[in-house]
């Protein structure tokens, strides 16, 4: 099966991540969801928004690109900023936080990277992204490195964050029962 974003089936026969989302919330939304996104450019909130049902449980998306919009609308410390850096693990902490806290809502998954081809440093190279998901069991956060051109980083940075947040999703319906 496919839609206008590709299988929402896989080719091992599971279902894509925002699919799966849709599986565990839309029926009877346990938990709401939000993004914050950067590198991902809204591919999160757009794929979650594909699917029918979705508006069960997600609140939106606060697309933040420029650093001062990452500080202004979802709270990033400027300090982090300035010492970890917009693509770091400290900032995409605390945009899934961030995110939580504007939408009120139970749970939120943050993308930031460096998408290119431009932008890249020797320690922080094209490709660098961090996911981050921000709940009531906490916050986690991931660090990935994808090869390929910009929208090859923005489609890996949008599904990493996407599977991220069905993991904790499901762990947190799991522990309550």
């Amino acid at each position: 099966m496919t839609d206008a974003l590709g299988p929402l089936i896989d080719s091992a026969g599971a279902p894509s991540p925002q699919a799966r989302l849709n599986e565990l919330l839309a029926d009877q939304p346990r938990l709401t969801v939000a993004a914050a996104e950067s590198c991902s450019g809204g591919e999160v909130a757009h794929r979650i928004t594909a699917i029918p049902g979705s508006s069960h449980y997600f609140f939106g998306s606060i697309v933040a690109y420029a650093n001062e919009a990452k500080t202004a609308l979802l709270g990033v410390p400027a300090a982090v900023i300035a010492s970890s850096g917009a693509v770091s693990e400290a900032c995409a902490r605390s945009m899934a936080e961030g995110a939580r806290r504007a939408f009120g809502v139970d749970v939120a998954v943050s993308t930031t990277g460096i998408a290119g081809p431009g932008g890249a440093t020797a320690r922080k190279p094209v490709g660098l992204v961090y996911t981050a998901v921000a709940g009531p069991r906490g916050t986690i956060c991931q660090e990935h490195h994808v090869p390929g051109d910009r929208a090859a980083v923005v489609d890996a940075a949008a599904d990493a964050a996407l599977r991220s947040l069905v993991q904790y999703i499901e762990t947190a319906l799991t522990a309550a029962g």
